[in-house]
């Protein structure tokens, strides 16, 4: 704490000097007598290339003449260390005598100026002083430490993951599957501490899913349980989850050229390279994957809607292969030393094709004894998506410590195409070759989504051990879906649109936000006090009708408030209250019916609000020695209208029949409270270990007629990682997960479809049995460390399996479903490039001055 409130003392004062101050004093090299004009040097350190030098020493000597031995001596005035951007200042210097500025890092050549101070002018400015590279030193020094695999603190927990081996070769799922406190179920769904978060990559929200972002360009995850004020209110209470794609700001060129295979026939190669010179600095990436996945499920469900009951055995084999190509460019331009120009972009293609055999078994028991029925269905399914996305961003640094200003504007756009073919045919039971019938449906989709952000932010150190922050944001959406249903008609051997089955639609929405936080210190206590306003607005309209839907929702305030005390020995304390909110979409809210999948009819609900969550959490935070720490937290969330699934009967007025339909309420409230445990602990120089469980206890109050409400069920999940670096090179990784009986999650799809023809869940009526995983994984290094060579084995013993409960007042269900297990993965990445000090050599004097 004593070093932040020196650090946040280093601002210039008001010109003029300081009121008050008198005429300076005091002996020798002792400092000036209280109310004596004292001066101040201030600057920034910077390479070549105009970027920050951190960490490097700043020292001012003062000439002393020693009354013992009548010799001049230079002795220590005032001395501190560069911030992590360079900047640096030295106070309560004295005035009028001359100084000898000493400047020294590592693997750079020590920086001496004599300057002297009056008091006429008694701040000075040194600008950015240019430090050139030792090159002998550089020759000799060699780094071996690594990043840590997880730092902790109380607002984020940022676990870093460019060296997972269990993940190499696959996709962001694969990465989230390791990080503590997030949930990944076996078709993508991510839930954090049981609800579905917010997805960011690079701090900003994104559209793509994590299966189309390669694992081998991901750097860290960041996990925000607690969001304050700053950040998005959109997403509901569940959090943030912060995907920190790899960045390179090397001198010089540097890259990487990888490649791998998997037991199933997947494959994925990509390289990258960065190259850095004067003020530029450029970085491209692309990655090639292709995908084949194979499943099985099953659904076996009593039917008590009709009379006699039916109940229905469903097999289900999935197989698929998929291509996937994501492409990222980067360039940085430094205007000078505070200012920075950024340019992104990036490009991805995602393709596949998939086969679904199902075999349906229906059994009624009637007075005359039971009647089965038999059907095969096979669907033959192709998919594409194609997006692209840029970001420019302008970051400004002031000469006042931690005072910056950033505006950032995004744009994503996305094309995506599908078309199914659905043959079925219906037996006679127990002879699969008596053909009693077929039918032949087709369905053809598309559409494109295109997303536009625009914001900016600014970070102002008001006072010593004060900080303001402030934001606006406005995100714009626009959406075109369409789905047509067709059938075929033998007579005219033609297939025919069903218009009543078709799903066409377009919409806008638009969030538009402002912020502002303030946060200080007050000896060992700091707080951090926010406030966020919102408002939004949609429109979308019913392509084949002509209906319009449109609603507006007005401004609405999100607080937040953190409070925090240092305890001493490595302890800290925070309190944390977030309000939050979760606004429908617009295929939860159109009120058409889309009966495409005769097992998963879905139907939004116009009546359908804004759900808003309140949060509260309480952590504690031990660092102990040799880096190891723990984080507890008790959490508490209180959710009023939840948006929720629900499955409804639903009457054919001409047949009679009773039809399920998926459709989304709100239910009167929702309450989860639970505990969460997160270590880590460096057991020995080749062996560190971290772990996470939590605990936790969820209900829903539907408040729906007809409706059974979710179960009070207290739950438990945990996850240990293990990593061991052996002699020779090698490195193991161990890897397990266990989650107990749970409740189902709530909106994990998006309001989409799951698997293929398999029944939707509703998160009020069901829970997920008790399962484990475990993943291993070995990697070998070669060439001094450039080449690794990584084996990895994911799901062990096949014990990663979706086995879900559905409940109602018409019906019960069990579910199961088994994908890609014992995935066995071969990857190889070699690492090239160098530092070219000649790029050093070749700089002058005026470089420096133009830099300056």
């Amino acid at each position: 704490m004593l070093l932040a409130i020196g650090r946040t003392f280093a601002q210039a004062p008001p010109a003029g000097g300081r009121p008050g101050n008198e005429a300076p004093g005091g002996p020798g090299g002792l400092p000036p007598a209280g109310g004596a004009i004292t001066g101040r040097l201030y600057g920034k350190l910077v390479d070549s290339a105009g970027h920050g030098i951190g960490r490097a020493s700043v020292m001012v000597l003062k000439g002393y003449k020693d009354p013992a031995t009548g010799k001049q001596k230079d002795v220590l005035a005032k001395g501190t260390t560069s911030q992590n951007n360079g900047d640096f200042s030295v106070e309560d210097l004295p005035v009028g005598n001359p100084l000898k500025l000493s400047i020294s890092g590592v693997g750079y050549t020590a920086l001496k100026q004599e300057i002297t101070l009056t008091r006429q002018s008694s701040e000075k400015d040194l600008g950015s002083l240019v430090m050139l590279p030792d090159t002998k030193e550089l020759q000799q020094v060699v780094v071996t430490a690594s990043k840590p695999s997880m730092t902790l603190d109380m607002e984020k927990k940022v676990f870093n993951v460019s060296k997972d081996i269990v993940s190499a070769g696959g996709n962001g799922l694969d990465v989230l599957k390791n990080v503590p406190s997030v949930n990944v179920d076996i078709d993508g769904n991510i839930t954090l501490r049981g609800g579905s978060p917010q997805l960011f990559v690079d701090g900003k929200p994104t559209t793509l899913t994590l299966d189309e972002i390669p694992s081998d360009a991901i750097e860290s995850v960041e996990v925000i349980t607690n969001p304050s004020a700053k950040y998005d209110a959109s997403g509901g209470g569940a959090g943030i989850l912060n995907i920190v794609l790899k960045k390179n700001r090397k001198s010089g060129y540097n890259g990487s050229v990888r490649g791998g295979a998997d037991l199933y026939g997947g494959l994925n190669a990509g390289a990258g390279i960065n190259v850095r010179e004067n003020k530029i600095n450029f970085s491209a990436d692309v990655n090639f994957r292709q995908g084949r996945d194979h499943a099985v499920g099953s659904i076996q469900r009593m039917d008590f809607s009709t009379s006699p009951n039916t109940y229905l055995d469903q097999q289900e084999l999935d197989t698929s292969k998929a291509t996937m190509f994501f492409s990222r460019i980067g360039l940085d331009y430094f205007l000078n030393n505070r200012t920075t120009l950024s340019l992104t972009g990036f490009a991805m293609h995602h393709g596949g094709t998939s086969t679904s055999d199902i075999t349906m078994n229906t059994d009624s028991l009637y007075s005359t004894g039971k009647i089965s029925q038999n059907s095969q269905e096979e669907i033959n399914s192709d998919r594409t998506f194609n997006g692209r996305g840029a970001t420019l961003g302008l970051k400004k640094l002031f000469a006042k410590e931690k005072e910056e200003w950033t505006a950032d504007a995004s744009y994503f756009s996305g094309n995506a195409s599908s078309n199914s073919l659905y043959a079925t045919n219906y037996f006679q039971y127990g002879n699969p070759t008596a053909l009693t019938g077929s039918t032949l449906q087709k369905i053809a989709g598309g559409g494109n989504d295109h997303n536009i952000i625009l914001q900016s932010d600014f970070t102002d150190p008001l006072t010593p051990g004060t900080t303001l922050e402030a934001g606006v944001r406005a995100a714009l959406q626009g959406r075109l879906n369409i789905n047509n249903n067709y059938t075929y008609d033998p007579d005219s051997a033609a297939f025919e649109l069903v218009p009543s089955a078709a799903s066409n639609y377009k919409s806008q929405s638009n969030v538009y936000a402002a912020y502002v936080t303030l946060g200080s210190s007050i000896g060992n206590f700091t707080y951090k006090a926010g406030l966020r306003a919102e408002s939004s607005n949609y429109h979308g309209t019913l392509l084949n009708t002509g209906q319009g839907f449109s609603n507006q929702y007005p401004v609405s305030l999100f607080p937040s408030l953190f409070l925090g005390e240092k305890l001493g020995e490595g302890q800290e304390l925070q309190l944390s209250y977030t309000r939050r909110v979760n606004r429908p979409n617009f295929f939860q809210l159109v009120p058409y019916t889309d009966s495409s999948n005769k097992l998963n009819i879905t139907r939004g609900n116009p009546d359908l609000v804004p759900e808003f969550t309140q949060s509260l959490e309480l952590s504690y935070l031990k660092t102990f020695s040799r880096n190891s720490t723990l984080l507890a937290s008790v959490y508490y969330k209180h959710t009023d209208h939840l948006i929720t699934g629900y499955i409804e009967a639903d009457t054919n007025a001409s047949s009679g029949a009773v039809t399920f339909i998926n459709t989304f309420v709100n239910a009167e409230s929702s309450n989860t409270v639970g505990a969460e445990l997160t270590a880590q602990f460096p057991i020995a120089k080749w062996w560190d270990l971290s772990a996470n469980v939590n605990l936790y206890h969820s209900r829903i109050e539907v408040g729906v007629a007809d409706a059974v409400d979710q179960q009070a069920l207290w739950s438990w999940f945990g996850k240990m990682n293990s990593n061991f670096r052996l002699p020779s090179g090698f490195a193991l990784q161990v890897s397990g997960f266990y989650q107990s009986k749970t409740n189902l999650p709530v909106n994990t799809s998006g309001g989409q479809p799951g698997p293929p023809n398999m029944q939707s869940q509703s998160a009020s009526q069901g829970y997920i049995r008790p399962f484990f995983d475990v993943d291993v994984a070995a990697r070998k290094t070669l060439l001094a460390g450039k080449m690794a060579v990584s084996l990895s084995l994911n799901d062990v013993f096949r014990s990663r399996k979706q086995d879900q409960y559905t409940y109602s007042t018409y019906f019960t269900q069990d579910y199961s479903r088994l994908r890609d297990p014992q995935m066995l993965r071969l990857s190889v990445s070699w690492n090239f490039g160098k530092v070219d000090a000649s790029l050093f050599k070749r700089k002058n004097n005026n470089v420096q001055a133009e830099e300056q």
